[in-house]
Order: structure tokens, then C-alpha cells, then sequence
């Protein structure tokens, strides 16, 4: 499960932003900044599930409020297409200063015309994928009725209805969203970019994609959201969304930079060897195997891999397994899938304080005799008599190494 962190910065206009900062478990990839819909907020569906999917790619996503809409503070009618793309660059001016500047950037909607003209103003920007864009910033007008928009004209503004919410829409809003033309800005735009379009889409046609692809300049790509709706309502849409922006994404972030594992020397048995990306997150080699091991984020780990007392609850069901395994082909007994579960926990006693509570299963075996031995078998593993019995641990500082 990606970590999930509130966040707050200051906006274009000095008002503080509401932000959740969604990161992977694990080593991350690029930072992402996401833009969502017009009146929408970061937590709209299709913002939620799209960057949590992210992180399961390696990216860390930054979803945000625009001034004046969800959590943030600001007055949503003093604000106006530019004002959103000023947002965004203070977004990325935010990640570059705590965390890291972003070089992917992701538009929903009209957040995805957004993004298109913040990315000349992010000089790290290396990708900007839409989903269901306009061509131009003017299509919003296409939300308002003919009578809001005559009204906005003749008093300077109006309340419109949209999504069943009042917003107040200013003379300047219609203006300045007519002065952003967006097939110029990809016509020179350096960053690679992606178009996501809903074919069936009714709120902004596919006309819209069409537009846009036509107008971009190399390298360029269209991904079609097949019946996705405009607001990419089902999971599974937005789901299928990211793993196609990660997938593309990948070729301009590339994954973080982990060095080769190290090698066994002379009859060393395992050696663990920190990667350098932080926490205790370091490569595991034994034998002619190399894994991530490390602790979960809680403990301050990355949570990468398995943690030292997660490996030595495996190895005790993994002996377990083998050896009743090995115990019924000695035996010439066809048993079922063999199945060990191991337990680890502290407890307060006299005795040992780690307890190893240990679960054995086997598919089709109901002869209750044969369950008692193999239980009495369980118990001669060598990993369990180990646990059992204790071992002899001498160390040394290699000053060769």
C-alpha cells in the first residue's frame, strides 16, 4: 500500500494549498504532479486512484487543490486558467524544494490543458500525459449555459451550477481561458507527451485528442481509454490509465538507480550490503540468490523487502515444508500440497521471549495418526532445532574489506 502524506503549500495567490503527497513503499522512481478536473478537487475519483496506482510503478504523485476548491483557502471566482497553471508551477517549486522537482506531469480534463501550459515553466518537466483534454482552455465555456455566459458579460459575472455545486464565474475567467492557445504550446513543447482519450467520451470529444496529437511535435503517443466515461468513473479505467502512463512514463524515468549486488566471498554462507537508497534498505545474497531485504516504513525502512525476523520465520517454514516433504518420499507416502504458516511475536515469559507459532497443512490428509507424525517430524527440522537449541554467533571486524 502506498504512504499517504497531507501536505500543504503556498499558492499562486498566497493562499495555502491543500495537497496529499501519494509515495511508494519502496525506492522511488520520478516524482509526478497531478492536475484534476475543472471544479473538481485532488480527491475525485479518478485523481485518488490514478496516483495511489502510480506508486505501485515507483512513482511519487503530488495531487493538489487549486485555490479556491476543496481544502485549499482562496476564492474560486478571483481565479482563472492561468491562475491554475501559476498553481502548478508553485506545486513543482514546492516538490523541487522539500522532495524532488517533478519530471512527470499528469492532466485531467481541463487539469490536462493545465498541464500542457505549466510544462514550459517546469524546467525539469521530461513527460506530460492528458486523459480526456481539451484542445484549448476556451472549451470550458462549453460547461456554461448561453444565458450564464450572457450574464457574465453584461454584469461581469454569474453563479452557474456545476456538478451540483454553485460557483461564481467572473468576465475575466472567460477571458483568460480564450487567450491560452494549446496546439501552439505543444507545437513547441520539449517534453515528451502522451494523450489519453476516452473515444466515447461526451464531455470533451475525441475531436479534442485529435487536435491536440496532430498539432504536438515528436516524440508523441495516443492511448486510447476505450468506454471510459469523461470522468474515468470505474476503478478500472483509471486503474488501466496509470499502468499505461507508467509504461510510457518509464522510457523518460528511468527506475532508481540501484547498484549491483555484492558477491559471496570464500565460504561465506550470505552477505547483506546497503543499496545507498536509504533506510535499511540493502541487497540479501546467499548461494547463487540476490533480493531486497528491509524493514517496513514504520520502523523507518522503505519497505522493500523482507525484514531479518520475516526472513527467519520463512526459513523456519520453509525447512519445515521441505522436511516433511522429504519425509514422505522416504516413506513412499503420497501426500497433498504441504503447507507451513510461521507466527513470530515477542512475548513475556520465563523463558525464551520469541515465540514461533507454527501451522501445518496438508491438502486431502484426514488420517489423524499420520497428522501426529508429521507434526513429530515438523519438530526435528534443522532450522527448528536451531531456534530450539540455540547457536554460537563469533564476529570479527574484516579490516580488508
Amino acid at each position: 500500500m502506498a504512504q499517504s502524506e497531507k501536505v500543504t503549500f503556498e499558492g499562486a495567490y498566497g493562499d495555502t494549498l491543500a495537497a496529499r503527497l501519494e509515495r511508494p513503499v519502496g525506492p522511488i522512481r520520478a516524482f509526478a504532479l497531478f492536475a484534476h478536473c475543472f471544479s473538481c478537487s485532488k480527491d475525485v475519483h479518478a485523481a485518488q486512484r490514478i496516483a495511489r496506482h502510480l506508486t505501485q510503478h515507483g512513482y511519487a504523485v503530488l495531487r493538489f487543490d487549486f485555490t479556491g476548491l476543496g481544502q485549499s483557502e482562496g476564492e474560486f471566482s478571483n481565479t482563472n486558467f492561468s491562475s491554475n497553471v501559476a498553481d502548478l508551477v508553485k506545486a513543482a517549486d514546492f516538490l523541487r524544494q522539500q522532495y524532488e522537482a517533478p519530471s512527470l506531469l499528469i492532466g485531467h480534463s481541463l487539469g490536462g490543458a493545465a498541464v500542457i501550459a505549466a510544462a514550459p515553466q517546469i524546467p525539469e518537466t521530461k513527460a506530460v500525459a492528458t486523459l480526456n483534454a481539451p484542445a484549448d482552455a476556451d472549451h470550458v465555456r462549453h460547461h456554461f449555459t448561453a444565458d450564464d455566459v450572457d450574464e457574465i458579460e453584461t454584469n461581469g459575472s454569474a453563479t452557474v451550477a456545476l456538478a451540483g455545486r454553485s460557483f461564481t464565474i467572473k468576465k475575466q475567467f472567460l477571458e483568460d481561458i480564450g487567450e491560452h492557445k494549446l496546439e501552439d504550446i505543444v507545437g513547441t513543447m520539449k517534453a515528451a507527451l502522451l494523450i489519453a482519450h476516452s473515444p466515447v467520451d461526451e464531455t470533451v470529444g475525441i475531436e479534442n485528442a485529435t487536435r491536440l496529437f496532430l498539432a504536438a511535435r515528436h516524440p508523441k503517443s495516443f492511448v486510447s481509454l476505450d468506454d471510459a466515461d469523461h470522468l474515468l468513473s470505474r476503478e478500472a479505467d483509471a486503474n488501466y490509465a496509470a499502468d499505461m502512463i507508467a509504461g510510457w512514463a518509464s522510457r523518460y524515468a528511468p527506475p532508481a538507480k540501484v547498484g549491483p549486488p555484492p558477491r559471496l566471498a570464500g565460504d561465506d554462507t550470505a552477505v547483506v550490503e546497503e543499496t545507498g537508497l536509504g533506510g535499511f534498505h540493502s541487497w540479501a545474497v546467499t548461494g547463487a540468490h540476490a533480493f531486497i531485504v528491509d524493514e517496513p516504513d514504520k520502523l523507518g525502512g522503505l519497505n522493500g523487502g523482507p525484514a531479518p525476523y520475516d526472513m527467519l520465520s520463512a526459513a523456519l517454514a520453509a525447512c519445515t515444508t521441505m522436511t516433511l516433504r522429504m519425509y514422505a518420499n522416504h516413506k513412499n507416502l503420497e501426500l497433498g500440497r504441504i503447507r507451513t504458516r510461521v507466527r513470530h511475536s515477542k512475548v513475556k515469559s520465563d523463558g525464551p521471549s520469541d515465540l514461533f507459532e507454527r501451522q501445518i497443512v496438508v491438502e486431502g490428509l484426514d488420517d489423524e495418526s499420520l497428522q501426529l507424525k508429521l507434526l513429530e517430524i515438523a519438530n526435528k527440522c534443522p532450522v527448528h532445532r536451531t531456534l530450539e537449541h540455540g547457536a554460537q554467533v563469533k564476529s570479527h571486524y574484516n579490516t580488508d574489506a
